[in-house]
Order: C-alpha cells, then sequence, then structure tokens
C-alpha cells in the first residue's frame, strides 16, 4: 500500500480521532485533516517498525485502520499538548 493510500486513510483517521477525543482545538477541519494524515503515515510506519509488516495488510484491512487511527490519536494529543502551551 503506498502513501496515497495511507493519505486517504489519514484523511478519515483524523476525524475518527477527533471524535475519540472531543474538545476544543484550535484550528479547524484542515488542521483535523492534517492530523489525520499526520497520524495515518506515523501509524503504517509504527506497523511496519514494530510488527515487521510491509504498510500493514491493505486499504480495507482492519489493522490498516486501527494502525492510522492510533497514530492519529498520538498526533492529536501531541497537538494539544504543544497548542495548549502557547495559548
Amino acid at each position: 500500500m503506498g502513501i496515497i493510500a495511507w493519505i486517504l486513510i489519514g484523511l478519515l483517521a483524523g476525524a475518527i480521532a477527533k471524535a475519540l477525543m472531543p474538545g476544543k482545538d484550535p484550528g479547524g477541519c484542515l488542521v483535523t485533516m492534517l492530523i489525520g494524515i499526520v497520524g495515518g503515515l506515523l501509524g503504517g510506519w509504527l506497523g511496519k517498525v514494530i510488527f515487521g509488516v510491509e504498510s500493514i495488510k491493505g486499504f480495507f484491512s482492519l489493522s490498516t485502520w486501527v494502525a492510522a487511527v492510533v497514530g492519529s490519536v498520538i498526533v492529536l494529543a501531541l497537538y494539544r499538548m504543544v497548542a495548549g502551551r502557547k495559548g
């Protein structure tokens, strides 16, 4: 699975992460999409590094989506910590 697929998954994973971690965040829909894309890429990379699997299993695999959502939640939490200190 290529980087374009991870970006598409990341867009949806960002929305799922936002639903799992509700709250007021600086930025709007664009920031959520960027967090999702970065989180999806992070989840894919972590899946390769930790589990030694090539880009997880595929676009429609549950493990792919779990990795992307977990990556997005991690990035969203980090973003809230950094953005919270500035404001």
